[in-house]
């Protein structure tokens, strides 16, 4: 049977602080003060929510990676970094909020993200991560910030519905292939 999950303590999430199995939790609460959520801490789960914390600075590596049945998510305003892969094959998330606190988007952040249909990235992103957006297919508009200086290899390759984007002249560098196969772009 699915369950909730209620998470309790502040500061890091570490490995040792995971004690249980993700894949059938359905729901998560998250604590104040909890600063980091921990490598592959809830892949694969069945999650349809999630309550973030205000204290929330981190989402590491793979976080929340293959959670098919999350459709949306809201980055509360504390959120710097979102780490590798930490979103990476969510097939159902049709929606993100990014907070304007964001830094960076990590490699294979959003990647496989199939109903993903628009992005704002906000300005005080400063890098996109190789492959971020990668066979995000249902996406159809990007908005990049004009804090953004570098767009990563792949950052969007296969993003076949993605019909147009506007790079500010703030970007230095745009890493190989980082838009092939974006078929529906003029």
């Amino acid at each position: 049977a699915d369950s909730t999950l209620t998470i309790v303590g502040t500061g890091e999430m570490s490995y040792s602080s995971l004690p249980w199995t993700s894949s059938q939790i359905a729901r998560a609460f998250l604590p104040d003060g909890l600063k980091s959520i921990y490598s592959s801490a809830f892949n694969s789960s069945k999650l349809t929510s999630i309550s973030l914390p205000n204290t929330l600075t981190a989402i590491n590596y793979g976080a929340f990676s293959s959670c098919s049945q999350l459709t949306s998510i809201v980055l509360p305003d504390s959120v710097t970094s979102i780490g590798d892969s930490a979103f990476e094959g969510c097939t159902n998330l049709t929606s993100i909020i990014i907070p304007k606190s964001l830094e960076s988007i990590g490699p294979n952040a959003f990647a496989d993200c199939t109903s993903l249909t628009s992005i704002t990235i906000p300005n005080s992103v400063t890098s996109i991560g190789g492959s971020a957006f990668r066979y995000c297919t249902g996406l159809t508009s990007c908005t990049i910030g004009s804090g953004v200086t570098s767009i990563g290899e792949k950052a969007f390759q296969n993003c076949s519905g993605l019909t147009s984007i506007d790079i500010p002249d703030s970007v230095t560098s745009i890493g190989y292939s980082a838009f092939t196969y974006c078929r529906s772009m003029t």
